[in-house]
């Protein structure tokens, strides 16, 4: 709606409802907070909900509709209550084939071939207030909607299965959910949060790993919209009191997508997530993820050993298995056996024989392990190392001349030989086996709208450069939904374990010491590898500096 919120802002500016300062201050908010003009318009009182019905009028050459005292309207059938309720629909009246509707929002183009393909009449259209539509339905289906609200609110109706059931069957209801979805694919998010809260509903994207506001289902929606959810990944919606999980898998314009759904009770209503796994939108190739120069180098030369352990850790999310993935892709050959042992399997690849861990028929990462040492492998990935016998088992596997690689979850290079400690690994064990450690974090990409930014002499003092160079900032344009970045890449650093590293492990030395001498012999830290990429343009040093600390 970019174009048309441009035009629906200059038609109102040349009503004189709103100034230019009005117009700057509405595109900033927007900015922002990824809402609609309109809305931003109303919720700040700057035009009225009849200012804006007629500028809507206006821009589509639509007839206006005033609600007037005494009016009559007839009940239609044909349409569900809580479909027009929830999209602020109001009938007039049918004649010939025809049917006479005002809506709040004209420019919901899906909402109106929606009606007329369910309903097999032409449309004419009128534009109204949402108050005077939401009373004119009131007025005319006061029974049905009281009814039908308040089972919508109501969240002790649990009870009644079949009632929950039809409602998250109903059009409006599966229209809306395929929305929220399609919506995610469309920008490329890799999750969907949805809450409930004391006063709405919130709906928020994770896009390029920040999440963003996007315009909620209504409140008397919201109910159906989990249960529809729940449906679909063959949840129980009658259990609304423990967490649940669930998988959807969808076929979109020929891609198949994998949805995980994780569903949490909260004070105010269940709390949902959904993890959005696009097989092809995922890129395996090393130099495309962001390693580059001496990392890149290294890194290829240690996943063609023939044994030893590689371990790569960061924070969930920081996209550790896709580097595993894309480390496996480049190795893989008919002369190879690769076997891996996910919870869960993410993206299935040719040549390779994956595992899922199934906790509940005690299939777990250590029972997994013993498995595939029977069955030849030469490289074995093992998805994470969360416990001492998982973590023993992949050692005893590096030492009997098999390649691991593994995930581990620690904030630094240096910090994982101490976590391997913990887990009660003996230190001469970590010390032969583990032949490289690299830790990753992902930061935005600039959008090809960026601009460049002089870098003045404290700049250079704080991120440690002295020779000239140009940076660039976030800008902002419709293709990157105005914040200046488009997808993420890693900065990564690589630790390499020497003779002189592997004596600080023996001796149970501290992770700074480890990494200094780590630096001492060449590794390159995640705020150098940041820094490259500064410098050529890739990032900015505002996200340099929010992911990673000096």
């Amino acid at each position: 709606m970019v174009g048309l919120e441009d035009k629906l802002l200059n038609v109102i500016l040349e009503t004189e409802k709103i100034s230019e300062a009005d117009v700057e201050k509405v595109r900033h908010l927007q900015k922002e907070t990824h809402e609609r003009v309109d809305r931003i318009l109303l919720n700040l009182g700057i035009i009225s909900e009849e200012d804006l019905r007629d500028s809507f009028g206006e821009l589509f050459n639509l007839p206006v509709w005033e609600m007037k005292r005494g009016e009559k309207f007839e009940a239609i059938e044909f349409l569900p209550i809580t479909f027009l309720s929830s999209n602020r629909i109001l009938p007039l009246k049918q004649y010939n084939g025809s049917v006479d509707i005002v809506l709040a929002d004209p420019t919901d183009r899906s909402l109106i071939e929606l009606i007329e393909t369910s309903t097999e009449k032409r449309l004419k259209i009128f534009v109204g207030c949402e108050k005077d539509i939401i009373t004119a339905i009131e007025e005319v289906y006061s029974a049905e909607v009281g009814e039908e609200v308040a089972y919508g609110l109501d969240s002790e109706v649990a009870d009644d299965l079949e009632k929950l059931k039809d409602l998250a069957l109903e059009a409006p209801v599966v229209r809306l959910v395929n929305n929220i979805l399609n919506k995610a694919l469309e920008i490329g998010s890799s999750d969907i949060h949805i809450e409930m809260f004391e006063n709405q509903p919130r709906l928020r994207y994770r896009l390029d790993g920040v999440l963003r506001d996007y315009a909620p289902p209504t409140r008397d929606l919201y109910f159906a919209t989990v249960n529809r959810i729940k449906i679909m990944s063959n949840l129980n919606i009658a259990e609304k009191r423990l967490p649940q999980d669930g998988r959807i898998r969808l076929k979109v314009g020929g891609r198949e997508i994998d949805v995980r759904v994780s569903v949490i009770p909260m004070l105010y209503g269940e709390g949902i997530v959904l993890r959005i796994l696009d097989k092809s939108n995922v890129s395996l190739d090393l130099v495309k993820l962001g390693f580059e120069g001496v990392i890149l180098k290294n890194l290829r030369n240690l996943i063609k050993k023939p044994e030893g352990m590689i371990l790569v850790t960061g924070p969930t999310g920081s996209g550790k298995t896709t580097t595993l993935y894309a480390s496996l892709k480049e190795i893989i050959s008919p002369e190879l056996k690769v076997v891996t042992i996910e919870d869960p399997v993410e993206y299935s690849i040719e040549g390779v024989n994956q595992i899922q861990v199934n906790h509940k028929i005690n299939l777990s990462f250590a029972a997994g392990l013993r498995s595939i040492l029977r069955h030849d492998p030469d490289v074995i990935l093992v998805g994470e190392i969360r416990d001492k016998d998982t973590a023993s088992i992949s050692i005893q596997s590096a030492l009997t001349g098999h390649l691991v690689l593994s995930t581990l979850h620690t904030n630094d290079c240096a910090s994982t030989f101490g976590r391997l400690l913990d887990m009660g690994v003996e230190d001469y064990l970590i010390s032969t086996c583990v032949i490289a450690v690299l830790a990753q974090r992902l930061l935005r990409k600039l959008c090809d709208c960026k601009i460049e930014h002089p870098m003045d002499s404290d700049t250079k003092m704080r991120i440690g450069v002295s020779e000239e160079c140009t940076i660039y900032k976030a800008n902002g344009c419709d293709e990157c939904g105005n914040t200046g970045y488009s997808g993420r890449v890693a900065v990564s650093e690589l630790l390499v374990v020497n003779d002189a590293i592997r004596k600080l492990i023996i001796n149970h030395e501290s992770s700074n010491i480890i990494e200094q001498e780590a630096i001492k012999h060449g590794m390159r830290t995640f705020w150098d590898d940041g820094v490259s990429k500064m410098a050529k343009g890739v990032t900015t040093l505002s996200e340099l500096e929010r992911v990673i600390e000096k």
